[in-house]
């Protein structure tokens, strides 16, 4: 793993955090009561013993977790001797990046979108219209320096997001817009919200985490300007 996606690694773990996270071996393994895949996944370092991934295996079943490794391309080992246990690939995952300031260089439109904490019923509302319930809100609750995204278009209620800062990194995850209120830019006003409230906190950059099959999403990041840095993918056990 290059410096570069190290630090935007350790950005996207600061921004979405496990609930605990402890090493076990040469893994780092993490307990994310039910906060999504990110905040569950096992990581490595190096590669391990085929007697150290069974005992991985097995500390997540203990916690209660189906085993999942998320690969971040620099363990190439582990993820052939997964896939030799039956382990499929599960959601490989763009990661995105762009000056932040390439975000600030328009004003938003007033009541457009506004950055607020804490989270307004409006917004539990709209993430639970894409499955973010009350288990992913817990790990948005534990971040440290954060804010949540409301949008308005057409005088009604249009989409919610939330963004954190770590470094000089603004993370913007849980991007959710209404159905009838697509197509129209309000993921757009979204984004450059979130980028004027991160370049506020000082960061630099902001990123986005985006699964590759989500091709509207990913054509919205790259009609943006924002740029592919790298990426991931998880493996899942069969049982």
């Amino acid at each position: 793993m290059t410096g570069t996606m190290a630090r935007y690694f350790e950005a996207s773990e600061q921004t979405w955090p496990a609930a605990r996270r402890w090493d076990h071996g040469p893994f780092t393994l993490r307990d994310g009561k039910g906060g999504g895949q990110r905040v569950s996944a096992a990581t490595a370092s190096g590669a391990p013993s085929d007697a150290e991934i069974t005992a991985a295996e097995t500390a997540m079943q203990q916690a209660g977790q189906r085993p999942l490794f998320m690969m971040r391309g620099d363990t190439p080992e582990l993820d052939a001797a997964l896939e030799r246990r039956g382990y499929t690939v599960k959601d490989p995952t763009v990661v995105y990046t762009l000056p932040i300031a390439q975000l600030t260089d328009v004003p938003i439109p007033r009541v457009t979108a506004f950055d607020i904490w804490e989270p307004l019923a409006i917004m539990d509302e709209i993430w639970a219209t894409d499955g973010i319930g009350p288990e992913r809100r817990a790990v948005m609750a534990r971040t440290e320096c954060k804010t949540g995204i409301l949008s308005r278009w057409n005088e009604k209620p249009a989409g919610a997001a939330f963004a954190a800062v770590h470094a000089d990194i603004c993370m913007v995850h849980g991007v959710v817009v209404l159905p009838h209120q697509r197509r129209q830019g309000v993921a757009e006003w979204m984004m450059r919200r979130a980028a004027f409230w991160g370049q506020a906190q000082g960061a630099a950059k902001i990123s986005v985490l985006c699964v590759r099959a989500n091709t509207g999403a990913n054509a919205l990041y790259q009609s943006m300007g924002f740029a592919e840095v790298g990426g991931y993918h998880y493996r899942q056990s069969p049982d």
